[in-house]
């Protein structure tokens, strides 16, 4: 059996999540979804991001409706994003260029608003062991991906973050490419710096992931679109 990812970043403790929503139906009931994971607790709620996160500031993930009171929430996500918070956009507007926008401003993942409860918790409990995990709306989205400023990977650099991606440890990538641990790592860093030179910083295995996908260099189902993969060995950053 392998380590827990979630618990390997929060030990014995659950995962603390705080929900911004306005709409106290949606608050309630994806506060009932993650009560049927026991790795996870719902610290603080409310429809104000900063009075949530006064109640809750050692939140792990942060649940948060894209529109707030009439206004969309991108500032308030890129600003929490900046300051190191993980983010998980939950909201009705599912169109391609929303999502994408909310992925460049800093979101680990999209979720949807009508994707059920298997998806909300396992796109939190990813979210917090800095996991990939990609709903199918979020998939679809990166795959219409039309922009241009692609940069070039090798065979090499795109097998490495396949296999990365696949919840493996670098150790266990080393492994089975048959290389050493270093060299995955220089390949890992050589795809982060070719999406900054490209104006598309990637800092997070989440971003990196969302890149990727969204360029056609990994496809959705390589990584597991309907649930997240098995984690036989604990994740390096």
């Amino acid at each position: 059996m392998g380590a827990d990812p979630v618990a390997a970043v929060t030990g014995d403790r659950p995962v603390g999540v705080a929900i911004v929503d306005d709409h106290p139906v949606v608050v309630e009931g994806v506060r009932a979804w993650l009560a049927t994971e026991p790795r996870l607790t719902v610290l603080a709620t409310g429809d104000d991001p900063d009075a949530v996160l006064r109640a809750a500031p050692h939140a792990d993930v942060i649940l948060l409706d894209l529109r707030l009171h009439g206004r969309m929430a991108l500032d308030k996500l890129a600003e929490l994003s900046a300051v190191g918070r993980r983010v998980v956009v939950y909201s009705e507007h599912t169109d391609p260029q929303t999502m994408l926008a909310a992925l460049d401003a800093g979101a680990v993942a999209f979720l949807a608003k009508h994707e059920g409860r298997e998806h909300c918790v396992e796109t939190v409990l990813a979210a917090a062991s800095d996991r990939p995990y990609v709903p199918p709306a979020l998939a679809g989205a990166m795959v219409g991906d039309p922009r241009p400023d692609r940069p070039m990977l090798s065979d090499k650099e795109r097998e490495a973050l396949l296999l990365w991606f696949q919840s493996m440890s670098k150790a266990s990538v080393a492994r089975r490419m048959q290389i050493s641990e270093h060299t995955v790592k220089q390949y890992v860093d050589r795809a982060r710096i070719k999406y900054t030179r490209a104006g598309r910083p990637a800092a997070t295995k989440a971003a990196l992931l969302a890149r990727a996908i969204e360029d056609g260099l990994v496809r959705p189902e390589e990584i597991g679109i309907y649930r997240s993969q098995a984690t036989h060995d604990r994740p390096t950053p």
